[in-house]
């Protein structure tokens, strides 16, 4: 059985930064791309940002490039979600997933995790 714990979201003002973490368990995730959802009160869950296997590849949406950076520790079975200069409207629940489906951008994973909120302050 897979587990996907987040943790260190919070309560941050406009302009700061968080650091998120997805820890991983019950089945290696060193060949499985993962990725970064988000979804607010009221809207769809939306995609964030993912990485490869190994690392090599990722990709964000256009809400958050710049500002956002995923990267992955695999022997530790850890994904990171660096977020900076945070905006009111990043503020969310954020889930992270592994195993695509298909695409890495698109929201069909095998396995999801129950979200951290985040809380952005204007």
């Amino acid at each position: 059985q897979v587990q996907l714990v987040e943790s260190g979201g919070g309560l941050v003002q406009a302009g700061g930064s968080l650091r998120l973490s997805c820890a991983a368990s019950g089945r290696t995730f060193r060949w499985d791309a993962m990725g970064w959802f988000r979804q607010a009160p009221g809207k769809e869950r939306e995609f964030v940002a993912a990485i490869n296997w190994d690392g090599g590849n990722t990709y964000y949406a256009d809400s958050v490039k710049g500002r956002f950076t995923i990267s992955r520790l695999s022997f530790k079975n850890i994904m990171y979600l660096q977020m900076n200069s945070l905006k009111p409207e990043d503020t969310a629940v954020y889930v992270c997933a592994q195993r695509p489906r298909g695409r890495m951008t698109s929201a069909e994973y095998d396995y999801w995790g129950q979200g951290t909120q985040v809380t952005v302050s204007s």
